[in-house]
């Protein structure tokens, strides 16, 4: 879909600690395991890095569930939006991570 072609537009745009505060918002850690995603841990084990569908008022920020990986996404109107959003999210976020 345009949204997440929107997504890893915008990941791939963000610096390295940008990227690292994205990763610690959804999965609880900032750092890839050595193994890479597929051993991204979640609750119940090994859990896949998943982005949903957030069908919410599109004003929302992006919200995260780590223990399951998860990134629920509004769907924005732009590439632009949906950026500004996803970064506003990743770094207010942190500041609860204490690594702001």
């Amino acid at each position: 879909s345009q949204q997440i072609q929107w997504f890893w537009r915008a990941v791939r745009s963000f610096d390295k600690e940008e990227r690292a505060k994205l990763l610690q918002f959804v999965t609880g850690t900032s750092k890839v395991p050595l193994n890479g995603f597929k051993e991204l841990e979640g609750m119940n084990g090994i859990s896949r890095f998943n982005i949903h569908r957030d069908y919410g008022d599109k004003d929302r920020l992006p919200s995260s569930h780590t223990c399951f990986n998860q990134l629920d996404l509004p769907e924005y109107e732009s590439y632009d939006m949906l950026r500004a959003q996803l970064h506003k999210a990743i770094t207010q976020g942190s500041e609860y991570f204490g690594f702001a």
